[in-house]
């Protein structure tokens, strides 16, 4: 099978069972290091994170990790992340985003960070847990909006808890389930849109709005 990133996402249970037997122990870290830099590092947003923890949680049931062990680490490696995003975004978070044709830190992923923050608060940190994208950019803004830190860790802690225990629980219980395990490569791909379509209807509104304040307006 060649290697191509939408190859990885889609067969995510393949490669994630044969870094299993090609590193045994070593898969936890692995998977450590990918939900850290996903939810850590605001260049890494494109890392598979929903259907990774459906993913994992599913080849848990097969014997090839520890379920608890595998949970456990999954939601220190989020909340760690999430610390450390948070921290950038306090420390040098306006110096980053100042080059408006950036390719690495892009705004228009900023603004609907701060959008999103603008219709929900605080709990944004937790909502965004279930939002490609989102999720990255949410610690780094409410870093730079300087949100009192024990206030946003208590918001991470919560969207960790419900995000990984909850994805790498379906993934458990139901990942191998025959017609499932049969048609994974269709419910990554459905994980993927029902996690991206909040941002998109999001994106939808804000288009429209200015067109019916116009319309308003002439009115």
């Amino acid at each position: 099978m060649d290697f191509n990133p939408i190859d990885l996402i889609l067969h995510l249970d393949v490669y994630l069972n044969q870094l299993v037997s090609n590193y045994g122990t070593w898969i936890y870290a692995i998977l450590f290091l990918v939900i850290f830099c996903e939810t850590g590092l605001v260049v890494t947003p494109f890392l598979p994170g929903d259907s990774l923890l459906f993913i994992a949680g599913a080849v848990a049931a097969g014997g090839a990790m520890d379920p608890l062990l595998l949970g456990g680490l999954l939601m220190l490696a989020a909340i760690s992340g999430d610390s450390l995003n948070y921290l950038i975004g306090r420390t040098v978070g306006e110096k980053l985003f100042k080059n408006p044709d950036s390719k690495i830190f892009r705004r228009d992923y900023l603004q609907r960070t701060h959008e999103f923050y603008d219709r929900h608060g605080g709990k944004t940190v937790t909502l965004a847990r279930f939002l490609p994208i989102v999720r990255t950019f949410a610690p780094f803004v409410a870093g730079v909006g300087k949100m009192p830190y024990a206030r946003f860790l208590g918001f991470s802690v919560l969207g960790t808890l419900l995000w990984v225990g909850g994805l790498v629980t379906l993934g458990y219980f139901f990942g191998n389930v025959p017609f499932i395990k049969q048609n994974l490569s269709l419910m990554v791909v459905a994980i993927i849109g029902i996690s991206m379509l909040p941002m998109v209807i999001s994106m939808v509104r804000s288009r429209l709005r200015p067109a019916g304040k116009s319309a308003e307006q002439s009115s």
